[in-house]
């Protein structure tokens, strides 16, 4: 059984940070791809970066420059550095985590097996 477990989220202003985590149980994070990916009430889930077992990394254009997704050294925590944030980043922010992905197909819902339950993230003046 794998569980995945996002923290983090918040309310904020405008131009302020977050760190979200994610704690993977039942599977050992370093042999798998895992990406970030959120959905607001108006919009599909979308893709918000991604990282394949090698370390390569991917984002979304919308976040790029503001977001960076890591992975701590022991492969058991997967996180999201949220930098610059503005109300069109407002959503829930999911993990989930992606036996066969390759860098290009990151981006790719369909390919995860494995989400958490989501953590909120609100920005608002």
């Amino acid at each position: 059984q794998v569980t995945l477990a996002e923290s983090g989220g918040g309310f904020v202003q405008p131009g302020d940070s977050l760190r979200l985590s994610c704690v993977a149980s039942g599977r050992t994070l370093s042999n798998y791809a895992m990406g970030w990916f959120r959905q607001s009430p108006a919009n599909e889930r979308e893709f918000v970066a991604g990282i394949n077992w090698s370390g390569s990394k991917t984002y979304a254009d919308s976040v790029k420059g503001r977001f960076t997704i890591a992975r701590d050294s022991a492969k058991t925590t997967l996180y999201l550095q949220m930098n610059a944030l503005n109300p069109e980043d407002t959503a829930v922010y999911y993990c989930a985590t992606c036996p066969r992905c390759i860098l290009s197909t990151l981006p790719r819902a369909r390919a995860y097996d494995y989400w958490g339950q989501g953590t909120q993230v609100t920005v608002s003046s």
